[in-house]
């Protein structure tokens, strides 16, 4: 069973998307409904649910302030909402799906399947979650919307920083946007060929076509991208290179 908490501060809302799930997602179990942000923190701390239905806008805290005020959950979160201008700001938490309302009930069981493809792969996912990087493979784990990637680490060019989420680019020219910090894959990958070149950039020092001299300088890489150098990195920049 998928255990759950329905957040909307509009009693009709709640009761529609229960009445929803018990009908045609019954692989999912209501642990409780609430109408406030305080109230789902309350329910979130007592019953540590699977997946959160959250509600965007509300008074005094919406959905957003809600997860911000949590310092780390577990939990799969579907937005639900009236209003289709805050997809891009559900992707930045790594959100499970965003329903606009009214609710279609082929969307909502689509969105709830989600999880149960996550589930196939959880085995693998807490070996990945306790270390993120796979040595022996060359492979790292990504979170992404719809769960996780594992990526071999060398088909990564460079990751690239937003506040509390990172951007990382590929050599095939994809993008995957994920909910960790620039810091976090700096310590993770120090060792393994990627180097901080600036305060908003980790480049794969594999991928590197050649460095443009100046202040700081600008490095060019095989995808003929440019990045800055930071100035107070680049000794140590080019120290590192003439490693490769």
């Amino acid at each position: 069973m998928i255990r759950a908490i329905l957040v909307d501060d509009e009693k009709g809302a709640l009761e529609t998307l229960s009445g929803m799930l018990s009908l045609f997602c019954k692989e999912v179990l209501i642990l409780g409904k609430a109408s406030s942000a305080n109230e789902a923190r309350d329910l979130i701390k007592e019953f540590n649910p699977d997946l959160v239905f959250l509600d965007i806008r509300m008074p005094f805290e919406n959905g957003f302030d809600l997860l911000e005020s949590i310092d780390s959950y577990t939990f799969h979160v579907i937005f639900t909402t009236a209003y289709n201008n805050y997809a891009l700001k559900a992707i930045k938490f790594s959100a499970l799906d965003y329903l606009l309302k009214p609710i279609n009930v082929e969307e909502l069981q689509r969105a709830v399947s989600k999880i149960s493809k996550i589930a196939v792969n959880k085995e693998q996912y807490n070996v990945f979650k306790a270390h993120q990087l796979d040595h022996e493979h060359e492979q790292i784990l990504l979170p992404s919307k719809n769960g996780f990637q594992v990526v071999n680490y060398h088909e990564i060019l460079r990751f690239e920083g937003e506040r509390n989420y990172t951007h990382v680019y590929f050599l095939n020219g994809n993008r995957l946007l994920v909910a960790k910090t620039l810091k976090e894959y700096e310590e993770l990958l120090r060792d393994y060929g990627f180097f901080r070149v600036h305060q908003s950039n980790i480049i794969n020092m594999k991928c590197v076509k050649g460095y443009i001299n100046g202040r700081g300088g600008k490095i060019q890489l095989i995808d003929n991208t440019q990045v800055d150098l930071a100035r107070s990195r680049k000794k140590e920049f080019l120290t590192f290179f003439k490693s490769f």
